[in-house]
């Protein structure tokens, strides 16, 4: 029978799955772009020639989620950060690493535990007001994102002269051609290929003439360029959100579904997330190192305007010949479709989530209607508005998406955070102390930094130093005092017999047999202090982010 194209499946008893999985296309090989893994193989990988065939055949998911994150707006911040600042905020990205991979190891966890994606997860534990919330804004922030990816086409093919409608249309047709095969394998393949496609960057930076000593030191001393300013804490704050987006997390906890990894394969799909992170932060580097050009040029120094990637594209020509113009506009046009095909399918995964449909590469367009139906109607409304938009209305438009990335990507962690510690969804994979410790240091510096982006965006004239010194000191103060308050009451509780330490009941259970149960077995979420606690510190954010916006948006009415 065709995995593809049934509707139900028999489950032998010992098969290595998840119960709760939703689509049983999600159950069977792993059918990698560079290799396969069956779905009944227990076999210990002993010798590294087949650990290295396994790796092969698993890798996918945290490679191209990670590589995503250098889409087109990403290109424009990392090389806009270059022009702006030279290498002095290179250390930006050495810090960012960690928190990308504890953020998508704890996904890639999820998903190969619970068999659910991180949507369907959202509305079953917590509610359908709070998964309305995180979808809708997922869905928003997707749409604009993929706008900003299109705009990346436009500017990268603009620089051959290609014609606008021309360029958005052939991308949007091959995006969605290359998912609707019903093939996983051939998407991975063509995502591979886009990737290495990126690797313009290698010789781009090499153009550049870099100086390798004072990289290595900006690498690893945190400075700013002319000193501290509100302009320069903005664009840290930019870097920020274009490195660690919400989309990621959906993405990565369904492709992990879609490509059949189970808990068996976990490690090598937490090589895989590592790998994809180290060369991420290896490419976002060279892009600095590519727009440092321009700052060490007195025609386009730190004081130059950086309007877009077009002229990003025209001024690397002028300063460092046609050749170096040219890779830059290639750079920006792999960055884009790499960006875009992962953010257009983490919508219709999380489509198919919210509606409980059929939502599966392996799938065709005939099994799974619903899924391809959105896939393809975000590509041709995107590909429609980049197509008749001006210049000014997509500018506008990628501005906007770090606003909105702001607003959402603190709950989209804090609620990853939760279901990572649910005892219920993860038994004994849930987090240990020292994960928490630094999952929750990294919600409360996004939570800093989104508001921050926010603020400044909207609001220029803010001076985003001081801005920035009182979030951050607020954020101290109130996690000094919450912190110790939460750990002892809870302490107490269970001292008392009031309550139970989960953690306990699950700590000897098998890590290789337990599996979540269906979503209609799980019990109702504990009410815990510390769930209650990020609630409602969570809804008192979103009051404070609506409130911002809501000044910024009426208040020309007003006066």
């Amino acid at each position: 029978m065709n995995s593809r194209d049934s509707t139900a499946v028999v489950l032998d008893e010992d098969m290595d799955f998840a119960p709760a999985v939703l689509d049983p296309a999600h159950i069977g090989d792993i059918e990698g772009a560079l290799g396969t893994v069956s779905m009944c193989d227990h076999t210990d990988r002993r010798s590294w020639k087949r650990r290295l065939l396994t790796f092969a055949a698993i890798m996918g998911p945290g490679l191209i989620v990670m590589v995503g994150d250098n889409d087109a707006g990403g290109v424009q911040t990392y090389t806009q950060a270059g022009q702006r600042f030279g290498y002095s905020l290179l250390w930006v990205m050495l810090l960012l690493l960690p928190v990308l991979l504890i953020a998508q190891e704890m996904v890639a966890r999820l998903g190969t535990v619970t068999g659910v994606g991180h949507a369907r997860l959202i509305r079953e534990r917590f509610g359908r007001a709070w998964a309305g919330f995180a979808v809708f804004d997922l869905f928003l922030l997707n749409f604009l994102t993929l706008l900003t990816e299109f705009i990346g086409i436009y500017f990268g093919l603009g620089y051959f002269g290609v014609p606008k409608i021309l360029s958005v249309s052939v991308a949007g047709v091959m995006l969605f051609a290359v998912a609707a095969t019903g093939r996983f394998r051939w998407w991975e393949r063509f995502m591979f290929a886009v990737i290495l496609g990126g690797f313009v960057f290698v010789p781009a930076a090499l153009l550049a003439h870099p100086h390798w000593g004072p990289i290595g030191y900006h690498f690893v001393v945190p400075g700013v360029a002319g000193g501290i300013s509100g302009s320069a804490i903005l664009l840290i704050v930019a870097m920020v959100g274009t490195t660690v987006a919400p989309w990621q997390l959906f993405f990565q906890q369904s492709n992990v579904l879609d490509k059949r990894i189970s808990p068996r394969w976990l490690n090598y799909e937490r090589l895989d997330t590592f790998a994809g992170g180290v060369l991420t932060t290896v490419a976002a580097a060279g892009m600095i190192v590519f727009g440092a050009a321009l700052y060490q040029t007195k025609a386009f120094g730190p004081s130059a305007s950086y309007v877009d990637s077009g002229w990003f594209n025209h001024a690397i020509a002028v300063t460092l010949g046609p050749v170096a113009g040219g890779i830059a506009a290639v750079m920006l046009v792999f960055a884009a479709l790499v960006g875009a095909g992962a953010v257009s399918l983490s919508t219709s995964y999380a489509f198919g989530d919210t509606f409980n449909r059929f939502h599966s590469l392996h799938r065709t367009v005939r099994t799974a209607p619903v899924f391809y139906g959105a896939y393809g109607v975000q590509i041709v409304v995107a590909c429609l508005v980049v197509a008749l938009g001006t210049n000014a209305f997509l500018g506008t438009a990628t501005q906007y998406v770090q606003v909105l990335a702001g607003i959402l990507l603190p709950s989209a962690v804090l609620f990853l955070v939760l279901l990572c510690n649910d005892t219920d969804v993860l038994g004994p994979w849930v987090n240990g102390p020292v994960i928490n410790f630094f999952a929750i240091t990294i919600v409360s510096v996004l939570v800093v930094l989104s508001l921050d982006l926010t603020i400044s965006t909207l609001f220029p004239q803010i001076n985003g130093v001081i801005l920035t010194e009182i979030c951050f000191a607020g954020t101290g103060a109130l996690g000094v005092v919450l912190t110790p308050t939460i750990f002892w009451a809870k302490h107490r509780r269970i001292a008392r017999g009031e309550a139970v330490d989960p953690r306990a009941a699950v700590r000897s259970l098998d890590r290789k047999t337990w599996r979540m149960p269906r979503l209609d077995q799980l019990p109702k979420p504990r009410q815990t202090l510390l769930r209650k606690a990020s609630v409602y510190s969570l809804r008192a954010y979103v009051v404070v982010a609506v409130v911002i916006v809501g000044v910024k948006v009426f208040s020309p009415f007003v006066h």
